[in-house]
């Protein structure tokens, strides 16, 4: 038996069409998600289309943590050559959301630690992310990780 303080079991795997709802609610949960995300019943077609167009992706991977068969965390990592780097590889890790009742408890740092390995499996040679300025935690927990701001990012809403 294990006590209440032991960690608990997570599984980090890629996710199946079957996690939508779960993951849309998770893009949701938060003050700019809530704004940008719609969490219904049954999802917008959007969302379907976009799964179906990321899953068959050999680029993309989008990626779930699963306790106790519950979706309690999820992140898409993207992987881009360039001619840069001599023709480098890097991954570009977005839409990183934990449960709120899992916060804290080191899930976020093990599915970093987790996509990290894999972008070094595909032979990437940089991880790398963007954060909204308006996540001040968010920049403090990617600086944990040994992220560093090392460029200004910068986006235009089309």
């Amino acid at each position: 038996m294990s006590s209440p303080t032991a960690e608990p079991q997570i599984q980090i795997r890629r996710a199946i069409r079957q996690d939508l709802l779960a993951i849309v609610r998770l893009l949701a949960d938060d003050p700019l998600g809530s704004l940008r995300e719609s969490y219904t019943s049954p999802l917008p077609a959007a969302y379907l289309e976009a799964f179906a167009e990321i899953d068959s992706d050999p680029n993309n991977e989008l990626v779930v943590a699963e306790h106790a068969g519950e979706v309690i965390g999820v992140m898409q990592i993207t992987y881009i050559r360039y001619l840069t780097f001599q023709g480098g590889r890097r991954a570009q890790i977005e839409g990183v959301r934990v449960d709120q009742r899992f916060r804290g408890q080191g899930l976020g740092r093990r599915m970093f630690h987790w996509a990290i390995e894999r972008a070094r499996q595909e032979g990437c040679h940089l991880v790398q992310l963007t954060t909204n300025k308006e996540r001040p935690e968010a920049l403090e927990f990617y600086l944990q990780l040994g992220f560093t701001n090392s460029h200004e990012g910068l986006k235009l809403y089309l």
